[in-house]
């Protein structure tokens, strides 16, 4: 990836952080991603759907749950998109996982969410026209060797971040961050994608289903059965991924809630009424028995993230939700000083930055 456009003598630039056009002007940017996917090698040309009255060649990405996702090329423009195809069924209709990501995504126009272009609805099948991306965080990782630079963890980070306060002064939870979750161009822009789980809240106290975010990256709140939560749910994933990105490895990686519980108490410590006020009268906290655990120094499992790095991945990592940081205030974290001002200048749609 072309990372190093973003990086002037090793100083941010905003130089190809926000790129001058939608994909349907400028051409490749990226992929989109599903549940359970499987990677196909069909090809074909869609039948019965169009996008501004122009016809797709189609290649098979991958096959998930409830959805087909194909790499487009507009026989008129030569741009590409991605297709997500939802296959309808005549009982049940569109699944809610669809409708959720249609009703939020097509209000959220931000550099750092993926757009979407379009909606073809058959009597069929529900498809949504996507940006296309080529990589995620979990592949760009993979191509690294699982070793990235300092410096592009931090650019990583402050687009995580840019694109999650959008959604979080819009009252939207993302509820699924993963770094698969999270689409990478060749230009370095990362864009939050698979808003499948997301949620809209109406008040902080509303209560949802526990059963969101990835095991690995699901906060101890969650993982104890807290159906009442709010933004912070995502805060614990972005503390997850700037582990994950900085160490090559991922920071809980538990096959069941136990384990992952064990591993978050092992290395954070188990929680006190000091650390946590509310612990000790969580039910399914009193029906496990963990060790009395210390917290560890984080800087010796990130030696490579500087003081104000480990200053924010602590912040991250907060049991109480009262006290883990807001992606607004992350924002502003002495460790981004080091980009510079303009970052925070932005403008939240893509800008000419040439």
């Amino acid at each position: 990836l072309g990372i190093g456009r973003l990086v002037s003598q090793g100083v941010w630039t905003p130089k190809g952080f926000i790129s001058t056009s939608s994909v349907s002007e400028s051409g490749p940017a990226g992929h989109v991603k599903t549940n359970g996917q499987q990677t196909t090698n069909n090809s074909r040309v869609a039948k019965g759907t169009s996008w501004l009255g122009v016809g797709w060649a189609l290649v098979g990405l991958a096959t998930g749950t409830y959805a087909t996702v194909f790499k487009g090329r507009s026989k008129l423009t030569e741009n590409l998109v991605a297709l997500k195809e939802i296959r309808l069924e005549h009982e049940e209709g569109a699944p809610c996982t669809a409708i959720r990501e249609v009703s939020l995504l097509k209000d959220l126009k931000h550099a750092n969410i993926v757009t979407l272009h379009d909606i073809i609805h058959t009597e069929r099948s529900l498809t949504l026209v996507f940006e296309y991306l080529d990589s995620d965080l979990k592949q760009y990782l993979d191509s690294c060797g699982n070793l990235m630079s300092m410096h592009n963890v931090k650019i990583f980070m402050f687009q995580l971040l840019r694109g999650l306060n959008y959604c979080h002064k819009r009252k939207i939870l993302h509820r699924d961050l993963k770094p698969q979750n999270l689409l990478i161009n060749d230009k370095g822009e990362l864009k939050l994608a698979d808003f499948g789980l997301a949620r809209a809240k109406s008040v902080p106290t509303k209560t949802y289903s526990n059963e969101v975010v990835t095991l690995w990256y699901r906060p101890p709140d969650v993982l104890l059965g807290s159906t009442e939560y709010s933004t912070p749910i995502d805060m614990w994933g972005v503390g997850c991924i700037m582990f994950e990105m900085a160490t090559g490895r991922p920071m809980f990686p538990g096959a069941t809630v136990k384990e992952e519980l064990h591993l978050v108490f092992r290395l954070m410590g188990t929680p006190t009424d000091d650390t946590w006020p509310s612990i000790g009268s969580n039910q399914e906290f009193r029906s496990y028995v963990f060790p009395q655990y210390r917290p560890q120094a984080l800087l010796n499992h990130v030696p490579r993230l500087d003081t104000e790095g480990i200053d924010l991945l602590n912040a991250l990592l907060m049991f109480d939700t009262r006290t883990r940081v807001s992606s607004e205030t992350a924002l502003h974290h002495s460790y981004f000083l080091s980009l510079g001002e303009n970052i925070h200048s932005l403008a939240d749609s893509k800008i000419n930055t040439q």
